[in-house]
Parts: structure tokens; C-alpha cells; sequence
């Protein structure tokens, strides 16, 4: 198994990465409905990709969720440009926070560089704002 590692370009938090998916769902009607995201690059990975992996979502300069990869297709942009689209599956699981430098494109991560997912604490509603939670990471606090 191996994952995957994508900035989230005009989304600041989780809930903005599933909106944006949503609309660009309804807006292309392209995978089914399912969310995706388009890339330039065929991963040569491929294969060890699907076999479990997740996209790991960086916004701000933070590495906040992931989503599960369902499936990775030759596909097109808008414009009629060969890509590769990258089906998720729909639920965006929040993930321990960690900080990263940008990057273009999208990075690989394995499994053992992977961060957990949020534990069950999330449920009774204790998580901490993002924003709150970018200050404190800054500060080394957490």
C-alpha cells in the first residue's frame, strides 16, 4: 500500500475540500459523481496506490485529512487535455495535524509516514478549530 500526498488549492479546512469535491461533481458530472481530482501525471505506483491508499489533503501548510483512493483513470480536463483523474471515495477523515512545506503536484507517503486519523474524541465534538490548531502547532504546542 501506498499513499499519496496533494495540496487542496482554495480549500482551508475539510469541510471546504468536500464542498469544493461536490460542486466539481455536479458541475462535469464526470466519475460517476464521485469526488475526484484531476493531475497531469499517471502515478507508476499505481497499483500499490490502490491497494488501500488514501490522498492526503494539505491546506495552509498543514496536512489535515485524507480521503480513501478508489480508483486512478486516463481521463481529460475541461479543455479537452489528457490527464489522469483520481476517484476518492467521499467521506474526508480528519487526520492528526502536521505541518509541511508546499510542493507542486503530488508527493507519495507511506504508510509508516502516514498520519493517524483522528481518534474517537472527535465524535463528542472536542476537536479544535483549525484555525486554533495551526497557532498552537506553530507555537510547538501540540
Amino acid at each position: 500500500m501506498l499513499n499519496l500526498v496533494k495540496l487542496a488549492v482554495g480549500a482551508a479546512t475539510p469541510d471546504a475540500i468536500a464542498e469544493l469535491q461536490a460542486l466539481r461533481s455536479r458541475q462535469t458530472g464526470a466519475h460517476d459523481g464521485r469526488p475526484f481530482f484531476r493531475t497531469r501525471n499517471f502515478p507508476r505506483q499505481a497499483e500499490a496506490v490502490l491497494d488501500g491508499g488514501s490522498v492526503y489533503w494539505v491546506t495552509a501548510g498543514m496536512l489535515l485529512c485524507r480521503q480513501r483512493i478508489r480508483d486512478i483513470v486516463p481521463d481529460r480536463r475541461d479543455d479537452g487535455t489528457p490527464c489522469t483523474g483520481v476517484v476518492l471515495d467521499p467521506p474526508v477523515i480528519a487526520v492528526t495535524p502536521r505541518t509541511m512545506r508546499p510542493f507542486q503536484g503530488w508527493r507519495y507517503l507511506s504508510p509508516q509516514d502516514a498520519p493517524e486519523d483522528l481518534g474517537s474524541h472527535e465524535a463528542l465534538g472536542d476537536e479544535l478549530p483549525v484555525r486554533l490548531r495551526r497557532e498552537l502547532l506553530a507555537l510547538c504546542l501540540i
